[in-house]
């Protein structure tokens, strides 16, 4: 009988056919005894690791933003009180921005800042930046700077929108409607699910230090790096050398620091551009909640023919999703949530329509699952339903309809491996 130190394999090419083999050791086809040990648990799992807000550097100066308390205005101007000493603080509007004033992302709409004149689209956007030395003159100084604006009516429905930020059309089958004029029971519903935060431990939070030739150094909680370099280059006029970003250790994203980190990158880099210092911008959790993005909002409507045995024979399936103020990566969080709007049922008949609209709400993005979630939620909670009305339980309607190996989606994919994973 083999000990507790040793283990057998097999091969065939020893007498007997087995030879033994020491724990630890790495032998073909043999899993190891462990996972090898990732390169940052030590360091978290003892405390020295730095994420961005335990990051010192000398003489920085902290960072604040001026939002707008509007949904939807006109910035008519930033009045800074005569009674408070600016010398001791810097401001930043989009007329220090040194190159384009966009948000580089998937569409060229978002300012870095809403210039004197602009448009505001949102609660919370962005409309003055300020630095000081310590926090106590940055609250002062808060205080002290009140935006000027001229109200305008808002859209929050995203079926009131009259703008379309993307939209799909997926079309299987022959003819949808007959085949949903020939089931036995066609089913209607509506749901619709609201905004979702991602509610990571640690706050969106960078530090920007300007280097010579006017570049800039950007240290930050993200999970896209270049995502953030694109931006500093194409907001500031900079070169790839000139516009670094470093990621800190990321206390948490979950999608929230894809694209939304581009932005409070930006701004640390403007003010420590024009400060000629280091700056820290950190968000308290308010702040971070009420400006940064969210799970997209959606309407999915579902119109459903089944056969009395619970079988799918059609399916219509409308998507609306509130993409926000700005379109951020609202089309590809729409394209997936098209995708898996149908569920992993097979229907012979199938026509999914998805489109994503603009309303006065801070811009929504990156959440896990991109948009799948939503979709898949009216795909289950709809089938539920119809299983009650059939009088079938939910397990044996979707078992009489879940995809198997040589099905064929509603986009022509043919499943040929195994669909259980």
């Amino acid at each position: 009988m083999e000990g507790p130190q040793t283990a057998r394999m097999t091969t065939g090419t020893e007498p007997g056919g087995a030879v033994v083999v020491q724990p630890d050791t790495v032998v073909p086809g043999r899993a190891r005894p462990a996972a090898p040990l990732r390169r940052e648990g030590p360091a978290k799992l003892t405390g020295t690791a730095l994420y961005t807000d335990d990051i010192v550097v000398p003489g920085a100066w902290y960072g604040a933003t001026i939002r707008s308390t509007d949904a939807h205005a006109t910035f008519e101007a930033l009045d800074l009180d005569p009674g408070f000493d600016w010398s001791k603080v810097v401001v930043v509007t989009a007329a220090d921005i040194p190159g384009e004033n966009i948000v580089s992302s998937i569409k060229s709409d978002q300012p870095i800042l809403v210039p004197i004149g602009g448009e505001i689209r949102h609660h919370a956007e962005p409309l003055a930046l300020l630095a000081a030395p310590d926090k106590a003159t940055l609250r002062e100084a808060r205080r002290r700077a009140r935006p000027r604006t001229t109200k305008l009516p808002g859209v929050f429905d995203p079926l009131d929108s009259d703008h379309t930020f993307a939209q799909y059309t997926i079309e299987a089958g022959t003819d949808v409607e007959a085949a949903l004029a020939s089931a036995d029971v066609v089913l209607e519903g509506e749901y619709r699910v609201g905004h979702q935060e991602q509610l990571y431990i640690e706050n969106n939070a960078m530090i920007a230090v300007p280097t010579d030739g006017g570049g800039v150094t950007v240290t930050g909680s993200l999970q896209c790096p270049y995502y953030l370099h694109a931006a500093l280059k194409r907001g500031l006029g900079l070169d790839d050398r000139a516009a670094r970003v470093i990621q800190a250790e990321t206390g948490g994203g979950f999608g929230g620091k894809e694209e939304f980190p581009s932005v409070i990158g930006l701004h640390a880099a403007l003010l420590a551009r024009k400060a000629q210092k280091p700056v820290r911008m950190i968000y308290d959790r308010h702040e971070d909640i009420a400006a940064t993005t969210k799970r997209h909002p959606a309407i999915v409507r579902h119109r459903t023919g089944v056969t009395r045995d619970g079988r799918l024979v059609a399916q219509d399936i409308e998507i609306v999703m509130d993409g926000g103020a700005y379109c951020t990566l609202t089309p590809v969080v729409l394209s997936r949530g098209a995708l898996h709007s149908g569920g992993p049922y097979r229907c012979p008949n199938v026509r999914i329509r998805a489109r994503a609209t603009r309303t006065n709400t801070p811009p929504n993005g990156a959440f896990r699952g991109f948009g799948a979630p939503q979709t898949e939620f009216a795909a289950e909670t709809h089938l539920n339903r119809i299983a009650e009305q059939l009088g079938i339980s939910p397990l044996e309607i979707r078992r009489r309809n879940v995809y198997q190996p040589g099905d064929t989606t509603p986009t022509g994919q043919i499943l040929r491996d195994s669909v259980a994973g």
